[in-house]
């Protein structure tokens, strides 16, 4: 089972999400289990405040490390041998599915939800073992991007969906977005089903499913086509050694 622990000011954020699809699901399945915790629990302000002024001065409010530590603190007995400690950042990694698939390995996984401007150095120097970025630009907190994780990840354990080859075809996967598909009707306001994919021919639709992807790819998302170029022309060059 994989146990995740979610760290974060606004544990309520998380309730509903949790309570519906492949979170549920997993849950259910009892091949992943999802706490959150409260940061404002672990501070010592009569406040609960978790948050203070930046040194040197500068605009915006930065996550105290203190209630962090203690969080980490209290779980450290609860964590697998297997376990990674993830802050949400926008000076992270970008997040990938190759990413997805290795946190879905883990025993333990920790969410640390920021905040505000920044999260105190600290506890990236300390306690974080990476950072994640869901894209390039600016939430208003770590939630969100958490839930992108959650989502991401828990669809790939064992029993969550319930047609695990439909996973596998996702587009990246493979390095590339995935094909075009269709499904019932055939026709539809004079639109035609591609006559391929009613051949029954499945070496041929195998082909045509690849090269609609690799177009696609080429396309939309130039960056990850000359990735995938690259990492072939390495298989290619490896084999002929």
């Amino acid at each position: 089972m994989l146990n995740i622990h979610i760290i974060t000011i606004f544990p309520g954020f998380f309730e509903s999400p949790l309570s519906f699809g492949i979170m549920k699901r997993g849950v259910d399945e009892k091949v992943v289990s999802v706490e959150t915790v409260d940061l404002r629990r672990f501070s010592d302000d009569p406040h609960r405040k978790v948050d203070d002024y930046p040194f040197g001065g500068g605009a915006g409010m930065v996550l105290k490390p203190e209630p962090i530590f203690r969080a980490l603190a209290d779980l450290n007995g609860r964590l697998g041998a297997k376990r990674e400690i993830v802050l949400l950042s926008a000076r992270g990694r970008p997040f990938d599915q190759e990413t997805a698939v290795r946190l879905s390995l883990l025993d333990s996984l920790v969410l640390i939800c920021g905040r505000y401007k920044d999260v105190d150095e600290r506890v990236r120097e300390s306690l974080v073992t990476s950072e994640i970025s869901i894209g390039d630009y600016i939430l208003s907190g770590g939630e969100a991007a958490c839930l992108v994780v959650l989502d991401a990840v828990v669809r790939l354990l064992p029993g969550v969906i319930g047609d695990f080859e439909s996973a596998l075809d996702d587009s990246f996967s493979d390095g590339l977005l995935s094909a075009p598909v269709y499904t019932r009707p055939r026709t539809f306001r004079d639109m035609e089903v591609p006559e391929v994919l009613l051949s029954g021919d499945h070496e041929r639709i195998r082909r045509w499913r690849h090269e609609r992807a690799c177009e696609l790819t080429r396309e939309r998302r130039p960056d990850l086509w000359d990735k995938y170029l690259k990492s072939h022309r390495m298989e290619e060059g490896e084999e002929g050694d």
